[in-house]
């Protein structure tokens, strides 16, 4: 099937499906082959997992037509979602979760969010573009992974996203190591224009992503009536997983402010020192310029005019002149 002209999914917006059993291995599903809501009487430990993209049109009217979902969940699709949402309707989960593109870079905008709604039986995922952990989820159910409920599949979605969120504070890592290394070669102009748009990238991260353990621990708080102990149990690891990810975000926030800090009394320091250098050479060109117009007026009485060494004479005026003042400005530098 061409899915150029459906933005990776098929006519009705579907990206993918699958069906997990108790004990075996998930089976892709086409969305022809999904002929009624799962939720309604679904099997004994059977669960579906449908992924749609929302840049197709088609994936909302299909979810409507196809599904009993709250209206919260469709609102959700359309609103923009500042940070992390999650709340209970009518004991099914909806959540707003936000994630690195796909094909992610250190820019602010190389964020994506992600929809979801979440019943006992039946999880269903919706993008506007592709996210890293999205797409590892999907990696690892391909492998062939068992799961044994629903809430083991979004706990092991937390974790991927946890594990996105450590390469990518890795990657900053190393780069605050390259800027420092800079820094101290007097590489500045590199250095403030990769440390500004980091920190624009991180922080931005870490508005959207560091409310999210937060509000699965509220969850695990008050948790809906089907999930099972060991549904809790993965939830919670998972969330304390993701939370230690965002705190070594703000450690590493931290650093990169201290390190501009640092990097601006230096550009300070360099602007100081030109300052100093700029003055030291009009101070120094004074008495050679005052000179210059006095005896520059062509009026009579000029002294040693008719001198045959008058201009030693001048010469050597100027040459005390000048060091006496290049020692006095020299001496109050050093004070």
């Amino acid at each position: 099937m061409d899915h150029t002209d459906t933005y990776g999914s098929d006519q009705n917006g579907l990206v993918w499906a699958y069906r997990f059993s108790s004990g075996e291995a998930p089976l892709p599903l086409e969305a022809d082959t999904i002929t009624s809501d799962p939720s309604s009487a679904p099997a004994t430990g059977t669960f579906l997992w449908l992924h749609g993209a929302l840049a197709n049109t088609a994936c909302e009217r299909w979810l409507r037509k196809s599904f009993r979902l709250p209206e919260a969940y469709f609102r959700s699709l359309t609103e923009q979602a500042p940070s992390t949402r999650l709340e209970l309707d009518d004991d099914m989960l909806i959540a707003v979760l936000h994630d690195a593109a796909f094909d992610f870079t250190f820019d602010p905008e190389n964020v994506s969010t992600v929809h979801l709604c979440l019943t006992p039986q039946l999880l269903i995922t919706a993008r506007l573009r592709p996210v890293r952990s999205v797409e590892r989820l999907r990696a690892t159910v391909r492998s062939g992974q068992a799961f044994r409920s629903i809430a083991e599949l979004l706990a092991h979605l937390l974790r991927q996203q946890a594990e996105v969120l450590t390469e990518i504070l890795g990657q900053a890592a190393r780069s605050v190591d390259s800027i420092e290394d800079n820094l101290l070669a007097n590489r500045i102009a590199a250095s403030r224009r990769d440390l500004g748009t980091l920190r624009r990238t991180l922080v931005r991260f870490q508005r959207l992503l560091a409310p999210e353990p937060s509000a699965f621990f509220r969850l695990l708080a008050r948790p809906p009536g089907w999930m099972s102990p060991d549904d809790l149990q993965d939830l919670r690891q998972a969330a304390e997983e993701f939370a230690a990810a965002t705190a070594d975000g703000a450690s590493l926030i931290e650093r990169v402010k201290l390190l501009q800090e640092e990097l601006a009394a230096v550009v300070g320091e360099e602007t100081n020192r030109t300052l100093f250098v700029l003055t030291l050479v009009t101070v120094l060109a004074l008495p050679i310029n005052l000179a210059a117009a006095l005896l520059g007026m062509n009026v009579g009485g000029i002294p040693w005019a008719n001198h045959p060494h008058g201009f030693s004479v001048v010469v050597t005026l100027l040459a005390i002149f000048t060091g006496l003042i290049a020692y006095v400005v020299m001496s109050r530098r050093r004070d």
